[in-house]
């Protein structure tokens, strides 16, 4: 056998044995993945729970225009955002709020809501060019709906009911909440555990 042929075999060998390799290491990814489940929105409420009727108000805006919330709302649903000036949390997720707007807007309405000094919250507005936003400052507004945490986010289905809610830590705790009113699950934690919404509440539509 010359050393060409014997190179080759050593180079096969080499070929089959990373694909080996490799193919181990595709297999612990998948496990890995199955294991470690995608983080959803934590819905720590002690008032509400998903299935039930969201509380209905007509409230001001800012720029002193009515927004009704909860309540039916002719084929779309609405997601209130609740978040603060003073919150930096809060102004990190705001391109992925804008975004979730633009790309969501045939099926969902968006309402940011906090409390405080409406004139900070009319500064706050303008530097962060949320003008497209109803935005409601009222304290009866968090407590009605359970917040305790910023940012926090509820989003109601087009009947009222409460579709999915939870505390929002980044765009993936935002896009869960979505998620959750896909699949008519509580949250994409009991997605992932396999359970469905017939045994738990009335099925969001």
């Amino acid at each position: 056998m010359d050393i060409t042929s014997i190179s080759t075999a050593l180079l096969w060998i080499v070929v089959i044995a990373q694909s080996l390799v490799i193919y181990a290491l595709l297999r612990q990814v998948g496990v890995l993945f199955e294991r470690v489940a995608p983080a959803g929105a934590l819905a720590m409420n002690q008032k509400l729970e998903v299935g039930q009727k969201a509380p209905e108000m007509s409230l001001q805006t800012v720029n002193k225009k009515l927004v009704n919330i909860g309540g039916s709302k002719s084929g779309k649903s609405q997601l209130v955002f609740f978040l603060s000036p003073d919150c930096p949390v809060c102004k990190t997720l705001l391109p992925a709020l804008k975004s979730a707007s633009k790309h969501e807007s045939e099926w969902l309405d968006v309402v940011l809501a906090s409390d405080g000094d409406k004139a900070d919250h009319q500064a706050f507005i303008e530097k962060a060019q949320l003008s497209a936003f109803p935005y409601v400052v009222s304290e009866l507004l968090g407590k009605s709906f359970g917040v305790s945490k910023l940012p926090y986010a509820v989003l109601m289905d087009e009947s009222g009911s409460i579709a999915s809610m939870g505390i929002i830590n980044s765009r993936e705790h935002l896009d869960s909440l979505f998620e959750a009113k896909e699949h008519s699950v509580a949250s994409i934690q009991d997605y992932m555990q396999g359970k469905t919404t017939e045994n738990q509440f009335v099925e969001v539509k």
